[in-house]
């Protein structure tokens, strides 16, 4: 494994969590909500809910972020040369993934870590070893 030192942007990264902390805890203290994806969408679908306005809002600002940025940079290209089947797939076994652990990566993983929540420590380490058995098989086992 080596790694693509052109493509090694560490301030970047750091901007971008920063941005991310922002807002996760803007939402935490402005709003009393963890900034978990999974949740956000899933209570769309919970009709005893009526906070549905600011989830409405929290996920169009997901996708309209990256659209608007687009305004004023040129956005990268992006390169997806899986099987788009073994994709939709995937996804679907994510978002079954994220029900069993009561949450995502970024619920648990950017929330629960800073609240130190135990929880979410197990459900981040479960997430990182998965992708490591994931990214082992795909690659080293069946050559792809």
């Amino acid at each position: 494994m080596s790694i693509n030192w052109e493509s090694f942007t560490p301030i970047t990264g750091l901007q971008g969590g920063v941005v991310i902390g922002i807002a996760v805890t803007t939402l935490l203290l402005v709003n009393g909500r963890i900034a978990g994806i999974s949740g956000i969408f899933g209570g769309l679908f919970n009709f005893q809910t009526q906070d549905r306005a600011w989830r409405i809002a929290f996920l169009l600002g997901l996708v309209l972020s990256p659209l608007i940025y687009g305004l004023f940079a040129v956005l990268p290209k992006p390169a997806i040369d899986n099987n788009p089947y073994l994709l939709i797939l995937a996804g679907f076994l994510v978002g079954i993934g994220t029900r069993f652990a009561g949450g995502c990566t970024s619920g648990h993983g950017v929330c629960g870590l800073s609240r130190l929540s135990l929880r979410s420590l197990v459900a981040t380490c479960m997430f990182i070893f998965s992708g490591v058995v994931t990214v082992y098989v795909t690659h080293h086992l069946l050559g792809q």
